[in-house]
């Protein structure tokens, strides 16, 4: 289990995590505004959505009113790069102080950082995020196919290795068997792994995996407000009630 305030992940339902995607300062706090009335466990800021977001000084006063606002909830810092479905590309120099600035500034209580990123970036990120008290997750990906498992536990592991808090996986599916392949390889990872573990099949085939979190073993889903992320998210006010059901009938 890891304890964020007054939120445990890695117990009970899986937790629930909203996505901001505006584009506009004023677009991103009217969006975020709409999602606090959904008491979402935690807020992510795709920074990578942001048409500021080359300017470090406009991404730390945001990130600041972000915070102002989701006072209760806990606060998901991402860039996320092209390769890894993102919106926006920036150099690995850009990518490293930003992160590392926004880990300083003590707003923000998670950072994402991808598995593929420099070595070095990946361990400094994550030592500076042990100095400043925040929390790292380290993900990865796979927006054209899925791994084998063995491939995708030994990415699981790598990421246990750097030292992230949570480790995260998303893969595309393109049969079943996928899905399956996913869902195998979290559960053999929740048994061998002291970390809550995020992991999704995405698309509208693997829509049970963001659902069946508390049965095979990952402990966040990602569910929308506005529009998604990445594909196969569920509005949230949908998500929350299969949740519910899940976790009723599963430990009844």
């Amino acid at each position: 289990m890891l304890i964020i305030k007054n939120v445990t992940i890695g117990e009970g339902k899986p937790k629930v995590v909203v996505p901001l995607v505006g584009r506009t300062e004023k677009e991103i706090l009217r969006e975020a505004a709409v999602v606090k009335t959904y008491e979402p466990d935690i807020v992510e800021w795709r920074a990578d959505f942001f048409e500021e977001v080359d300017n470090i000084a406009a991404v730390l006063k945001l990130v600041q009113k972000l915070r102002n606002l989701f006072n209760d909830e806990l606060l998901l810092f991402t860039f996320r790069s092209v390769k890894e479905g993102g919106n926006r590309e920036i150099d690995e120099d850009y990518y490293f102080d930003m992160n590392q600035l926004v880990i300083q500034s003590g707003v923000v209580d998670l950072v994402d950082v991808e598995l593929f990123s420099k070595e070095e970036t990946v361990k400094a990120l994550t030592a500076k995020a042990n100095e400043f008290e925040v929390y790292i997750m380290i993900s990865n990906h796979d927006f054209s196919k899925t791994p084998s498992k063995q491939e995708i536990i030994a990415r699981l592991e790598k990421m246990q290795q750097y030292g992230a808090d949570l480790l995260k996986i998303a893969v595309m599916p393109q049969s079943v068997n996928d899905v399956l392949t996913l869902l195998d390889a979290t559960n053999t990872m929740k048994q061998q792994c002291d970390a809550p573990i995020v992991t999704m099949s995405m698309g509208n085939l693997g829509v049970i995996s963001r659902l069946a979190g508390e049965v095979f073993g990952s402990d966040l889903t990602f569910g929308t407000v506005k529009a998604a992320s990445a594909p196969g998210q569920i509005p949230i006010g949908e998500l929350k009630s299969a949740l519910h059901i899940i976790h009723k009938y599963s430990n009844s």
